[in-house]
C-alpha cells in the first residue's frame, strides 16, 4: 500500500498535523518531549533530528509536530514530511510506551468517568481535529486538573479560551462550582 500524507495547520502557530492513510498509534496516544524520550521509537526519534522540533505527538493516524517558533514552517515542513514517509512503512503502530513516559492520569472514579464522558462528547473531538487532546490528571471535588497534549500543549488559546470552555461545559453538565486548571 502506498503511504500518503496530508498536512493540516492547527490553531497553534507552532504545530502542524501530519495525517497519514495508515495508523501511527493503534491504542492510546503518546507525546514525546525530547529525542531522549523518543529513543525507543525510530520515527519519533528521527523527527527530533529536524532543527527546532520540540514535541512529537502520535494519535490514531496522525502525528502532530511542534516547534519552538524559531523556524519557518516552509523551511522544516518538507524535512518532516520526508522523515515521516521514509519511516512510516517500518513504523509499528502497536508500539508500547514505557511506563516512565506515561503521564499519571487521575484514578478511575465515578466522578472522573462522568467528566471523561462529557469531555469525550463535547471537547475532545475538536481538540483531536486540531492535532491535540487533553488528559484528566486529577480532581479534588472542586478543582479539575488537565494536561494538554499535542498541538494543544503550547497553544496560546488552550490556556484561556479552551480552558474556560471546558469549565463552562462542566459547570453546566457536571458541577456548577468546578474550576478547571491546566498543569
Amino acid at each position: 500500500m502506498e503511504i500518503k500524507l496530508m498536512i493540516q495547520s492547527t490553531p497553534n502557530p507552532n504545530a502542524l498535523k501530519f495525517v497519514l492513510n495508515v495508523p501511527v498509534k493503534t491504542e492510546g496516544k503518546v507525546t514525546f518531549k525530547s529525542a531522549a524520550n523518543a529513543k525507543n521509537n525510530p520515527l519519533a526519534a528521527a523527527l527530533f533530528t529536524v532543527p527546532n522540533v520540540t514535541e512529537v505527538y502520535f494519535f490514531d493516524n496522525y502525528i502532530t509536530v511542534t516547534q519552538d517558533g524559531n523556524a519557518e514552517w516552509d523551511t522544516i515542513e518538507e524535512q518532516i514530511k520526508k522523515i515521516i514517509l521514509e519511516n512510516a512503512e517500518n513504523h509499528d503502530p502497536n508500539f508500547i510506551v514505557e511506563e516512565a513516559q506515561k503521564p499519571v492520569a487521575a484514578p478511575a472514579t465515578p466522578e472522573i468517568a462522568k467528566i471523561n464522558e462529557i469531555l469525550d462528547r463535547t471537547i475532545r473531538p475538536a481538540l483531536q481535529m486540531d492535532g491535540g487532546d487533553l488528559q484528566v490528571m486529577g480532581f479534588d471535588g472542586q478543582v479539575l486538573s488537565v494536561n494538554y497534549q499535542g498541538a494543544c500543549g503550547s497553544c496560546p488559546s488552550s490556556t484561556m479560551g479552551t480552558l474556560k470552555a471546558i469549565e463552562n461545559i462542566l459547570r453546566d453538565e457536571f458541577r456548577p462550582e468546578i474550576v478547571v486548571e491546566a498543569v
